[in-house]
């Protein structure tokens, strides 16, 4: 299913990396906050936009570079929201991993 349908036609391509992933990090803010409501629809809706939206940003051939942060990024948000959190990931972690690039796409950077 395609939730931003707008963006999977192209206009992804069009928002820099840092755009991109602060958009991301919406997301997962969103999916934090649903699964600690315990509101599973909103929480799995949350996540099924988070990763397509990771998708999207590995298919824009301008992130070829970041591509292996981007796969482990999304292997360990998975493993957090969805797993066993193996890799001990915290909420407070990953809202600072993504406010970063939120403070640096408004700056302009």
């Amino acid at each position: 299913m395609t939730f931003h349908k707008s963006l999977a036609a192209g206009k992804w391509q069009t928002l820099t990396f840092l755009e991109q992933m602060a958009n991301i990090g919406s997301e997962v803010e969103r999916a934090i906050r649903w699964k600690h409501k315990k509101n599973d629809g909103y929480f799995n809706r949350a996540v099924d936009r988070m990763l397509e939206l990771i998708d999207l940003t590995a298919a824009d051939p301008s992130n070829r570079e970041r591509l292996r942060e981007l796969m482990r990024v999304r292997e360990s948000l998975v493993d957090f929201l969805l797993y066993d959190n193996e890799y001990l990931s915290t909420d407070i972690m990953w809202k600072k991993y993504f406010t970063s690039f939120t403070y640096a796409a408004r700056r302009g950077h």
